[in-house]
């Protein structure tokens, strides 16, 4: 943790996140217009610890070897705490499933239409005499229900 003195004058008077301090405060209770103090307070707690958890993981990738901070670094200055550590990984999860959806967007026609990962590429390879086997297939059909599920699940969080 860092001492008190540094931390006084690593701010000089700018909020990060007041707009979202303000949501999260009055979202859990308070006031929908809280003290200016408050939130002065929780943004600094909120920055300090950004900024210590970045120089932790730059610190363990550094005795690693390395110069650039992977996200496995996060994950070991993270590892303690399970809850931020479980939230984490679920944060990561629904990133990827949202890049894997976005993938599948075709965006060439000028209108947003899916594209069942790729498997009408692989249809028309499989017309013009490119024969595939039984596990081309397969893998067709799972990618296939894995892009399903992702829909589904996109479809019910902005239902």
């Amino acid at each position: 943790m860092t001492e008190p003195r540094a931390r006084a004058a690593r701010h000089k008077g700018q909020l990060n996140f007041e707009k979202e301090l303000r949501g999260l405060l009055y979202a859990h209770g308070d006031d929908p217009d809280p003290l200016p103090e408050t939130v002065r307070v929780l943004d600094e707690i909120i920055t300090d610890f950004i900024i210590e958890t970045c120089h932790a993981a730059s610190r363990h990738a550094t005795l690693n070897n390395r110069q650039k901070v992977k996200l496995e670094d996060f994950k070991f200055v993270v590892g303690k705490d399970e809850r931020l550590l479980g939230r984490m990984t679920e944060l990561i999860g629904i990133e990827k499933e949202l890049k894997e959806a976005r993938k599948g967007f075709n965006m060439d026609e000028g209108k947003v239409g899916l594209e069942r990962g790729g498997a009408a590429k692989k249809r028309k390879r499989a017309d013009k005499g490119g024969e595939k086997g039984e596990e081309g297939e397969d893998a067709e059909e799972e990618d296939d229900a894995r892009d399903d599920q992702v829909i589904e699940r996109l479809t019910s969080m902005a239902g």
